[in-house]
C-alpha cells in the first residue's frame, strides 16, 4: 500500500497542545509574551503533493493571556483587540511552498477585521501514536507582523524617548492535530 493511502490527509488542531504565541517589545526594553488558548483548526495534508496542503484556524480573540490581568484586560479592549467586536482572529492559507520538513506557508490573516497576508516559515516535527493508539502530528511555525496593519495603533510616547509598545509582533505557533476521522 502506498503512504497516501494509509496517511491520513485531513488533520484536526488538537487544542489542548497546540499553542499560539506573541511577543512585542514593551517600553524598548523587554520583550511581553503572550498566547491565546481557545482555538480551533483543519489541516489537509497532501501527502503526495505537499504544496496542495492547506490550513485553516480561528482563535477566540478573549482567550488572550500574558500572565497579568491588567494588561490582558487592556488587550481585550477597543484599544487592542475589541474582543467584543471582533471575537475571532482567523487565518487562511493561500499557498505552500516546500516540503514538510521546511515550508513557507502563505495566508489571510485577520485580526480586528483588518485582512493582511502573511508568511509563516515552518516544519513538520513529526508523526506518532499517543498512549491511547491515536495517531498525531506536530508542527511548528512562525511569523512577524506589524501590528498597525491590522488596525492595532494604541500607544504611549515616554518622556524618555520610544513609545510604551513596539509595533513588531512576533507569532510563533506549536501544533499538534489528530485525524480528522479520530474525532468523537
Amino acid at each position: 500500500m502506498s503512504t497516501a493511502t494509509t496517511t491520513p490527509t485531513d488533520w484536526t488542531l488538537d487544542p489542548t497542545h497546540t499553542e499560539v504565541g506573541f511577543g512585542v517589545r514593551h517600553m524598548m526594553l523587554s520583550t511581553v509574551k503572550g498566547s491565546f488558548t481557545d482555538m480551533e483548526g483543519s489541516i489537509h495534508l497532501d501527502e503526495e503533493n505537499f504544496t496542495n496542503s492547506s490550513v485553516s484556524v480561528s482563535i477566540k480573540s478573549d482567550s488572550i493571556g500574558t500572565g497579568n490581568a491588567d494588561r490582558d484586560g487592556h488587550l481585550r479592549s477597543e484599544d487592542f483587540l475589541d474582543t467584543e467586536g471582533h471575537p475571532e482572529i482567523t487565518f487562511r492559507s493561500t499557498r505552500v511552498e516546500g516540503s514538510p520538513e521546511e515550508f513557507t506557508l502563505h495566508g489571510d490573516l485577520t485580526i480586528r477585521g483588518e485582512t493582511r497576508p502573511v508568511v509563516l516559515s515552518g516544519q513538520e516535527l513529526g508523526r506518532g501514536q499517543d498512549p491511547w493508539g491515536n495517531l498525531r502530528v506536530g508542527f511548528k511555525a512562525d511569523t512577524e507582523i506589524s501590528r498597525k496593519d491590522f488596525g492595532l495603533t494604541w500607544n504611549q510616547a515616554l518622556e524618555t524617548g520610544g513609545v510604551l509598545v513596539g509595533d513588531k509582533i512576533s507569532i510563533s505557533l506549536e501544533a499538534q492535530a489528530i485525524p480528522t476521522s479520530q474525532e468523537d
